[in-house]
This record gives structure tokens, C-alpha cells and sequence, in this order.
């Protein structure tokens, strides 16, 4: 058996913090043509299309210009955001236990990791690159908002990507998506997969616990723990 682990990126591995806010400032005012005065929420784990097209909107684009206007800022904001890669160095912290959690799940022979993220793929890999975190995944299986604007979707296309590369079928008894906030809750149950949720970001664990997650820690920091975690959600046998 092999199991498929799927990682939420944005406040579970790092942050970046005003490095995305920023990229969409600069692609608002690009293809708009004036500064943005309301920028998309912190912390909520929506997919990069619709966090854009809900700032478009919030900053009074007629609805009827949001689907001519969408993809235009879809392409610029990975280009603002690759062009303040420095300021991703300095600014971007890990969150703690990260690494030693990732590296432990890594050796694992039986499990494939990789992550299912509503960041838009490029933006994606220049996070994990930049810390060195793609080292111990293998982001060509992953799932990112740029396959699919719902997220619960981008489980499925994990899954069959992973498949189509390991030679094995990945359904919900042997996926685990590991992530800190609801929508990261709601991806796993509605796409197909068991929740770790952690409790190191925005989100409590009594609300990720109500929210559904199968198990809730308070970090990563332990990661005996979280493969402990995988190991009872997916019923596989611990190496």
C-alpha cells in the first residue's frame, strides 16, 4: 500500500508575508489601472482565481469586466510575485517544525508527498524552492489553483497524477491532506482524502475540530506525532 500526503503550503510549511498582497497591488494596478484600496483576506486558504476575482469585484469592477480581466491578472501576478523573490528570502519565514516534519514524512518509502495548494502553481514552486522545501516533495503530482478555482477539485488531480507516476490508485483511505485552515479542512472531505489539520496559523484547533479534521495538532514540531497521524488515518503499517 502506498499512501499519497498532500501539504497546504500558505501558514502550514511558511509565510511570505506581505509578499503575495503585495504581487496582487502591482497586477491590480497593472491591468486596472489605478491602486487596489481593498486587497483579498489573510490566512483563508481560497484558491488564487477567486481570491482575484473577489478583489476585483471589492474594488468596484463591474461584474461584467471580472471574466475579461481575471486571466490578464492571473498571468502578471506570478510575474510581480517572481520579481520580489528577494524580499521572499528575507521576509518568508518556515514554520516551525516544517522542515522536520516534511524530511521525516520524505523517507518514508511507502508514502508520496507532495501538495494540494490554492496558490497558483508558479507562485507555488518559487516558495518551495526558495527555502529548499521541494527537496522533500514531488510537486509534479501536486494539485495548484492553477488546474482548477475550486479546491476540493485539486485533490482528484493530485491523485491522478500521482497514480499515473507510481502506478498505484490513491482514493480517501489512503490520502491525507495536512493543512491549517477550514478550506484546507473542506478540501480533503470534499475531495477525497483524511485531514490533519494544524493548528500553527490563523485557525484554532477547536475550530478545525469542528470543522471536520480527523486529527488536529498544535505544530509540526513533533513529527513522530504526525506520522503517527497518517499511519492511523490510512491504516498503513508504520516502517
Amino acid at each position: 500500500m502506498r499512501v499519497l500526503v498532500l501539504w497546504d503550503i500558505d501558514r502550514t510549511l511558511l509565510y511570505v508575508g506581505e509578499v503575495d498582497r503585495q504581487a496582487y497591488r502591482e497586477a491590480f494596478a497593472e491591468v486596472v489601472g489605478r491602486p487596489a484600496e481593498r486587497l483579498p483576506a489573510r490566512g483563508t486558504g481560497v484558491t488564487m482565481p477567486r481570491a482575484v476575482a473577489g478583489m476585483l469585484l471589492d474594488n468596484g469592477v463591474p461584474e461584467m469586466d471580472v471574466p475579461r480581466l481575471l486571466p490578464r491578472m492571473l498571468e502578471i501576478v506570478p510575474q510581480r510575485f517572481a520579481a520580489h523573490l528577494e524580499d521572499v528570502r528575507r521576509d518568508g519565514v518556515l514554520m516551525p517544525g516544517a522542515v522536520e516534519s516534511l524530511a521525516a514524512v520524505a523517507v518514508e518509502p511507502d508514502i508520496v508527498a507532495s501538495v494540494v495548494t490554492g496558490n497558483l502553481r508558479p507562485n507555488a514552486l518559487v516558495k518551495l524552492t526558495v527555502f529548499g522545501l521541494d527537496a522533500y516533495l514531488d510537486p509534479d503530482v501536486g494539485g495548484y489553483s492553477s488546474d482548477h478555482d475550486h479546491r476540493p477539485a485539486l485533490v482528484a488531480v493530485a491523485q491522478g497524477r500521482a497514480a499515473a507516476r507510481y502506478g498505484v490508485a490513491f482514493d480517501r483511505t489512503s490520502t491525507v491532506v495536512v493543512g491549517d485552515s477550514l478550506e484546507d479542512v473542506r478540501t480533503g472531505l470534499e475531495g477525497g482524502a483524511r485531514v490533519v489539520g494544524v493548528a500553527a496559523g490563523t485557525t484554532s484547533a477547536q475550530a478545525l475540530e469542528e470543522a471536520g479534521a480527523d486529527v488536529v495538532l498544535p505544530d509540526l514540531t513533533d513529527p513522530n506525532r504526525l506520522l503517527e497521524a497518517i499511519r492511523l488515518l490510512t491504516g498503513s503499517a508504520t516502517s
